[in-house]
């Protein structure tokens, strides 16, 4: 009896009115990942007044922009299951894509113990940190959804949240405040040939 009672239910789902058309899971996924969202906006706009910086204050402008457009796409898409008005919006850094390497010796950094202290360095920082968590959070909620407008839209936004954040990398990069040490060439050329391509195996 259980098993009909089942299938009668499984039957039934694609009938359902798309804005029911979500499985539990998925709506906990979305509500966390829609959380971190929000929490990113959220401290966005409390440490924007301490922000010296006129180039960081204009990528944080841009991010706080997209990042509630694409706020009110999710919560719309979630509501209604369907298509929302404003599809996911394409996020263009305006930085260029050169990297210092190397690194330079400077003061160990240690926690702000007054919010004088809390400067561009700590900013970025706290930008990429929320950016790092919205990407994994939707990228953890598309695997999962059921609802397939909504996992798209969740999907197709895990690229842009890695470009923020590789404009964020960059900005930090530029400063000094990412620094990224490479190795030696012995050990750089050891670790790149460390794999070698498999035969082809497809049938033919």
């Amino acid at each position: 009896m259980p098993n009909q009672q089942q299938n009668q239910n499984m039957q039934q789902s694609p009938n359902m009115p798309p804005q029911q058309n979500h499985g539990g899971h998925e709506l906990f996924d979305s509500h966390e990942a829609i959380s971190t969202l929000v929490g990113g906006l959220e401290q966005y706009m409390l440490y924007e007044q301490h922000i010296q910086d006129p180039e960081l204050k204009d990528i944080h402008q841009r991010h706080k922009t997209y990042m509630t457009q694409l706020y009110n796409t999710i919560v719309e898409t979630l509501k209604t299951g369907q298509d929302p008005k404003v599809p996911t919006q394409t996020y263009n850094m305006q930085m260029e894509n050169d990297v210092v390497y190397g690194t330079q010796p400077g003061q160990p950094k240690t926690p702000a113990q007054s919010p004088t202290e809390i400067n561009d360095q700590c900013v970025s920082g706290f930008m990429m940190g929320q950016l790092k968590a919205c990407a994994s959070g939707f990228t953890m909620t598309a695997l999962e959804a059921t609802n397939p407008v909504l996992r798209r839209v969740f999907a197709d936004s895990v690229p842009n949240m890695i470009e923020l954040a590789y404009e964020v990398f960059l900005y930090q990069n530029k400063h000094q405040y990412y620094q990224v040490p490479q190795l030696k060439d012995q050990d750089l050329q050891m670790y790149l040939n460390s794999f070698a391509p498999v035969q082809n195996t497809m049938p033919h």
